[in-house]
């Protein structure tokens, strides 16, 4: 009830689900099997989705003919707020529009100054229908050399869009990791970043349902499956709190190591975990930083996606288990959810993500998953509560393509 409250304080309208679908598990895929029939959501939706959004479910991977060669989309959203800020769920968000052309690396939105040391960039892989995104974070800790990451992380993100949108048409797609290390070779040459550091975590989509992630520190992604967990990144750190990280470091800051002893962490984009998997029609991929994972776990993240891929019956539950719902398709594209802003489910899931993570990131009450790691290594601490800090979110629900589509 404190949670429905706060979210309505928020401006984020949660979703309405029958208890079966609820009190199914979540975790275990194979046993999602609640004995319930999908809402009539036309007339008991608090939106009020007009009558088009039927439960009829005609899912690509629970359909008897499969496409031969399918090619899916990625309908993306991103939100976002930083430390001291309060957020604004109608301003901090950002909509992806596929046809959107990005000029140069000024023309690309990373979030700031809203997003505070975290960025974000979305953008086209040359003109393929393949698409290159990512998340980064600014560490804190060079503030102790007065020298603010937010310019290391933000200029990351532009040079990573802008590497993307001019790869050559015909080219094989470019790789996540190569693109974390032409983005970082290029802010090194330009000189106009005095220094910082800042983790990473970078995705290319594919057409062909591909995606190729690199991961370099604590940042990270969680694939969502059909109300279950599917895949999930681990976190990459030298020691508590301090994650892998890209670094720019200052001759001042080399000339005192040289001096007093220690060195800088400096990670290059080549030790950073490079994945590569399949998605399917209907996936859900979470793409955040560590301001997210520090106060949401896993299950967490879990019933927040679902409470809304279930209410708004992107899920559905019968007597096959949980499937995609042919209204997925509408539902991704703008104004699919009759809201004035956060009006696709991608945004709606994005908006979620942060207003969860914010409120549980100042709950004295709560332990997350920050909390616990320090009563883990510092048992005398007695620490608890959420850990405040720079949010951001990019949330890609897959959709196979249709005929007519692009």
């Amino acid at each position: 009830m404190r949670a429905l409250k706060t979210l309505g304080i928020l401006g984020i309208s949660p979703v309405l689900q029958c208890s079966a679908c609820r009190n199914a598990p979540l975790l275990a895929q194979q046993d999602l099997r609640p004995q319930c029939f999908p809402l009539n959501i036309a007339s008991t939706h608090p939106l009020g989705l007009p009558k088009r959004f039927s439960p009829m479910c005609t899912s690509p991977q629970s359909s008897s003919v499969l496409a031969p060669n399918p090619t899916f989309s990625y309908r993306l959203g991103a939100s976002f707020s930083a430390k001291g800020r309060r957020f604004n769920p109608k301003e901090d968000i950002f909509s992806f529009d596929p046809e959107h052309r990005i000029l140069s690396k000024e023309d690309v939105n990373t979030g700031g100054p809203s997003s505070g040391q975290d960025a974000f960039f979305v953008s086209r892989v040359g003109k393929s229908g393949n698409v290159a995104f990512g998340v980064a974070d600014g560490v804190g800790g060079w503030a102790d050399s007065g020298i603010d990451s937010a310019q290391f992380s933000h200029g990351l993100c532009r040079h990573m869009a802008n590497i993307a949108r001019k790869t050559a048409t015909g080219k094989r797609s470019i790789r996540p990791r190569t693109l974390l290390q032409d983005a970082y070779n290029e802010i090194d040459q330009e000189g106009k970043i005095e220094g910082g550091g800042s983790t990473a975590c970078v995705a290319v989509g594919n057409r062909d349902g591909t995606l190729r992630v690199a991961n370099l520190g604590d940042s990270g992604y969680i694939q969502l499956r059909l109300n279950a967990v599917h895949r999930f990144s681990n976190p990459q750190t030298h020691a508590f709190n301090t994650p892998f990280q890209l670094s720019i470091v200052p001759p001042k800051v080399r000339a005192l190591n040289r001096l007093f002893g220690g060195k800088p962490f400096s990670d290059p984009p080549r030790d950073s975990n490079d994945t590569s998997f399949q998605v399917r029609h209907g996936d859900v991929l979470v793409f955040a930083t560590d301001g997210v994972w520090d106060n949401l776990s896993r299950p967490d993240m879990l019933k927040i996606v679902s409470r809304q891929m279930t209410g708004f019956q992107a899920w559905v539950a019968g007597e096959k288990g949980i499937t995609v719902a042919e209204t997925i398709h509408d539902l991704t594209q703008e104004g699919g959810i009759p809201k004035q802003h956060e009006n696709t489910l991608q945004m709606l899931l994005a908006v979620n993500i942060v207003g969860e993570a914010k409120m549980a990131s100042v709950d004295t009450k709560r332990d997350g998953p920050f909390a616990k790691e320090v009563q883990r290594v510092y048992p005398h601490e007695n620490y608890h509560g959420g850990k405040v800090d720079d949010i951001c979110v990019i949330v890609a629900i897959v959709v196979e393509n249709v005929e007519g589509d692009s």
